[in-house]
């Protein structure tokens, strides 16, 4: 999972793709308005490696989103917000509708013309990073007085400092059910893969600019929320949580674990202002290390970008429940069954990835409090909720199993 990339920043000219909309000369037909100059600004082709959007937490959002007239992303930019103090807020950039091509992110483009792009995939909630990373582990993110049944929703991503003393016991109260609740029970193998360095964002969601916070695996954050929910704390699982250089030993030697998640630091992450080529280039050194390894044959690579980063996209998101769906974020499915130059069109969001999980892994079981033997109060259940679709689609499991294809400009890290 990447940082803060709408569909159309990275692939909204990828040929066949539900891109910009354009005029038969390519010159795009949807346009912003600037406040500040009194001009409607077009989506154009920034070939800059530093980009800076806009703020991107729920009010963003619906600013962004302007009732469903996808026309307020400029505007969002340009509000004054807080931590405005250096680069970010201070450059005179507006590039909130700028997009790239296969120029700036050849790799990325790679991965859609040999594997699958999916075109409609949405960040599963309304809402910033914190949010989506709470989503990605278990489809929910809530505020917990006490214990599961005291949760109640939040799409703010409620108090993430940590405390002074370092505990995980003082942090916030993660009291709800994670997925590796579930294949902790099933004795599936995970883990989650944390590159030290800095976080990637600021931890309000109203901020642009802040102080880097140092994160590692034993440091938990908005990117490593898992040390904070009580069920990995009470199965013993906090040793799954672990540094990168584990996963690029364990990728080698063919010992990776059944579910693998990974968590960038920020210089590699894409958040801005953080560098286009270095996060691709870091992206591809994963995806090479599979390549290479013994597990090839049996992997599913889910990349994705996990929310818009107050990028411009076109495309208005369904509404599923209360809390979502969210803008569009690009998402590319690289595998040996895999169906090669896929463009999938259905609408998906990242909760397709605990889906897909649950049903290779666990026979369908779902988070869910009726059944899953740990009750709490969550609204829905994310994965069974009406335009929530599969992403298996993407797979052709009958064709034998496609050679790797490994691309240049690859860079591991120890961490």
């Amino acid at each position: 999972m990447q940082e803060n990339r709408s569909f159309d920043t990275y692939f909204g000219t990828y040929p066949g793709a539900d891109g910009i909309p354009m005029d038969a000369n390519g010159n795009p037909t949807v346009c912003s308005p600037d406040p500040q100059t009194g001009t409607c600004q077009y989506p154009f082709h920034d070939t800059s490696d530093i980009n800076i959007g806009g703020p991107h937490g729920l009010p963003a959002f619906r600013q962004d989103l302007d009732g469903g007239k996808m026309d307020g992303f400029v505007a969002a930019s340009e509000l004054p917000v807080n931590g405005c103090g250096g680069p970010v807020c201070h450059t005179g950039v507006k590039d909130a509708m700028g997009y790239h091509t296969d120029s700036e992110i050849p790799n990325y483009w790679a991965y859609a013309k040999n594997y699958v792009l999916e075109d409609h995939m949405f960040e599963s909630v309304k809402s910033w990073s914190a949010v989506e990373h709470m989503y990605m582990l278990s489809e929910w993110s809530a505020k917990c007085p006490s214990g599961p049944m005291s949760c109640i929703n939040d799409l703010r991503g409620g108090d993430i400092s940590p405390p002074a003393d370092g505990s995980l016991t003082n942090g916030p109260n993660y009291a709800w059910t994670d997925l590796t609740y579930l294949l902790h029970k099933a004795h599936v193998s995970w883990r989650y893969f944390v590159f030290a360095g800095t976080e990637p964002d600021c931890r309000n969601d109203s901020d642009m600019e802040c102080a880097q916070i140092p994160q590692n695996a034993k440091t938990p954050t908005i990117w490593n929320p898992l040390p904070w929910f009580q069920t990995v704390r009470d199965d013993h699982q906090l040793k799954n949580i672990v540094g990168l250089t584990s996963f690029y030993s364990m990728a080698k030697l063919g010992t990776l674990p059944a579910v693998s998640w990974i968590d960038p630091a920020g210089a590699v992450s894409e958040h801005p202002p953080q560098s286009v080529k270095a996060g691709q280039s870091y992206v591809t050194g994963l995806i090479n290390s599979i390549m290479r390894g013994p597990d090839w044959d049996s992997t599913a690579i889910f990349l994705s970008w996990d929310d818009w980063g107050g990028f411009y996209d076109h495309v208005v998101p369904p509404r599923v429940d209360g809390n979502g769906l969210g803008f569009r974020v690009p998402g590319l499915v690289i595998s040996p069954y895999a169906r090669k130059g896929y463009i999938d069109h259905h609408v998906l969001s990242h909760d397709a990835y605990v889906k897909f999980i649950e049903n290779d892994f666990l026979h369908g079981q779902r988070l869910d409090p009726a059944t899953d033997g740990r009750p709490d109060s969550r609204p829905t259940v994310r994965e069974m909720t009406p335009g929530v679709d599969i992403i298996s689609r993407a797979f052709n499991f009958r064709q034998p199993p496609r050679a790797p294809v490994i691309l240049p400009n690859g860079t591991t890290y120890g961490g």
